[in-house]
């Protein structure tokens, strides 16, 4: 199924022209391009792209108006109607060629799920970076949720890493105001990070946006907010000494993954603890474990 989901990426990428370094290795489906009214087109409501810049859509109306529209829009029939083509991929170039006042424009129709849709219009925003944090967030969280991808997959679709793919969901956790926020871009994707496990988020990020603070400053203020005090605590019998057996094995473990490990061994069995700072730590074990099945 995997190896099914990469194969489909690359295809959808062979699509859009210019979705990673893939792209340029994979034979493209001959497909002619066709010009069609413009009002035969209509937006498509699953977009992950939800805000168009005025500017930015001012400067493409201008270079639409010297040089046309360059590279089709991607499109998919609408069921039940005639003429009717929904967007798939150049959401933007229709929006601009409506400003520059074109009558027509080229477009290339492909029949496709609604799961394929939605993964040619990610991997068309996100490596063109068209996406704000909130918009790439919820593309990611849609894929998982409504068409059952897992967080490896997406990572395999969009050429990112697993944990910037699983990192980016966990925005989708936070109160609708401080989203909000990140779609405004008042808040950065680091800041919203921070914010994530604390007990009140929106307060915080209400107090971020209006002292201005930076990503190193909410992380200090997250640390501070989220360390519950400590009541009294009890008095804990020492830790038995490891004996040089424990310590070696220890050693042995941590130099094969790279980071601290801990051996808590109390006959007949234990347990093993490996710290890890981040996610992409994380992954880098898992590669490992499996590399050794």
């Amino acid at each position: 199924m995997a190896e099914e989901r990469s194969r489909l990426g690359r295809g959808l990428a062979s699509l859009i022209g210019d979705v990673g370094g893939e792209a340029a290795h994979v034979e493209r489906p001959a497909r002619t391009p066709r010009r069609v009214p413009i009002e035969f087109l209509k937006a498509n409501p699953r977009n992950p792209r939800r805000t168009f810049s005025d500017a930015e859509l001012d400067e493409l109306s201008s270079s639409i108006k010297q040089h046309g529209v360059i590279q089709p829009i991607v499109v998919r029939p609408v069921k039940g109607a005639t003429d009717r083509f929904e967007i798939i991929a150049g959401e933007r170039r229709w929006r601009a060629s409506q400003r520059a006042g074109l009558h027509d424009v080229p477009i290339v129709t492909v029949e496709v799920t609604d799961s394929a849709a939605l993964e040619i219009a990610i991997i068309e925003n996100v490596q063109r970076s068209d996406l704000n944090a909130m918009e790439e967030a919820q593309g990611y969280h849609a894929l998982a949720t409504e068409y059952k991808h897992s967080a490896d997959d997406i990572a395999k679709l969009v050429g990112k890493s697993r944990s910037h793919v699983a990192n980016m969901m966990r925005l989708t956790r936070l109160p609708d105001q401080v989203q909000a926020y990140i779609a405004e871009g008042k808040l950065s994707a680091g800041h919203a990070r921070a914010l994530i496990n604390l007990p009140d988020p929106a307060a915080a990020a209400k107090r971020i946006v209006e002292e201005g603070l930076n990503v190193r400053q909410t992380e200090a203020l997250a640390h501070e907010e989220g360390v519950p005090e400590r009541g009294p605590q009890k008095a804990r019998s020492a830790a038995p000494a490891k004996d040089s057996d424990t310590i070696a094995l220890e050693k042995r473990v941590s130099d094969v993954l790279g980071l601290k490990v801990s051996v808590d061994h109390r006959n007949p069995g234990g347990t093993v603890q490996i710290r890890y700072k981040d996610l992409d730590q994380l992954d880098e074990i898992l590669r490992r474990l499996e590399a050794g099945k």
